[in-house]
């Protein structure tokens, strides 16, 4: 009799059990559906395009929005500027330096440095050649019919300081606005991060006003706030993939330059300054 009364109590039990799985299993699913119907009614379909979340966002996250597509307008500005400039500050260069092995008189090569004014390397050559031009008649002037040029009056010193202050101002035209871009690559995604906390924290605000705590009432306001993220990013990713490159470019036309100065300073002090 005990035998049968415990079997009669564990199949008692197994069923309330499974009734109680059931009923949970569908009460999990009635929420669920519950959400895909307030997703579904609670939201029309207007309210999901960018512009409408952007026009219902609060005046904070508005501002936020209108800086950082600001941003990225002038970052693209930039970028296609800047490409344009290494773009035909290289190819000028590597005709120049054509011309440069090509011709034998240095006046030649001058004259046609005059008309490649975008190339760092001409620019760089016509400091160097001016003022050893300049260094060469104040010798002359100055020494007797019989002396000849030394290295001593700091003749070559001088043209490689004015070579290298061509290259410093080369390059810095070079790096011009560039830093335009590292300042939105590494600020932007903060300022939308910003205006992203700023718009979950007016949405959560929200639920005391309204006494609702359904995704109906939040959705939208954290939809809102995640706009500005997803704008710091789209600003930011660009810009800093720019200034890599430009920076790299930059390098090696800066390598270019340096080279450039050595040998003409070498052929400089074997033929003017013996």
């Amino acid at each position: 009799m005990t035998a049968r009364q415990n079997r009669d109590s564990e199949l008692t039990n197994y069923k309330a059990c499974n009734s109680f799985s059931i009923s949970s299993s569908k009460r999990v699913m009635s929420f669920l559906w519950s959400l895909q119907l307030l997703a579904q009614d609670g939201l029309s379909p207007s309210q999901h395009g960018i512009l409408d979340l952007v026009r219902g966002s609060g005046p904070v996250v508005q501002a936020i929005l209108y800086l950082l597509v600001l941003f990225s307008v002038v970052s693209w500005g930039i970028i296609a500027q800047k490409y344009r400039q290494i773009r035909r500050a290289k190819k000028e260069s590597e005709k120049f330096i054509e011309i440069f092995w090509e011709r034998r008189n240095l006046s030649s090569i001058h004259d046609a440095s005059r008309e490649l004014t975008a190339s760092p390397v001409g620019q760089v050559f016509r400091s160097g050649y001016e003022e050893l031009v300049r260094v060469s008649r104040s010798k002359k002037e100055s020494s007797s019919p019989g002396d000849s040029l030394t290295t001593e009056l700091g003749g070559v010193d001088n043209v490689s300081r004015a070579m290298k202050r061509a290259t410093s101002v080369e390059t810095t035209k070079l790096e011009k606005s560039c830093s335009f871009l590292a300042t939105t690559a590494s600020s932007a995604p903060f300022v939308g991060l910003f205006g992203t906390v700023w718009g979950i924290m007016n949405a959560f605000r929200g639920l005391s006003v309204t006494h609702s705590s359904s995704i109906q009432a939040v959705a939208p306001g954290i939809a809102e706030a995640l706009i500005a993220t997803a704008v710091g990013l789209a600003a930011a990713i660009p810009a800093l993939m720019a200034y890599n490159y430009f920076v790299q470019e930059i390098k090696v036309l800066a390598v270019e330059m340096d080279n450039f100065s050595h040998e003409f300073l070498n052929i400089a002090e074997r033929h003017f300054f013996k």
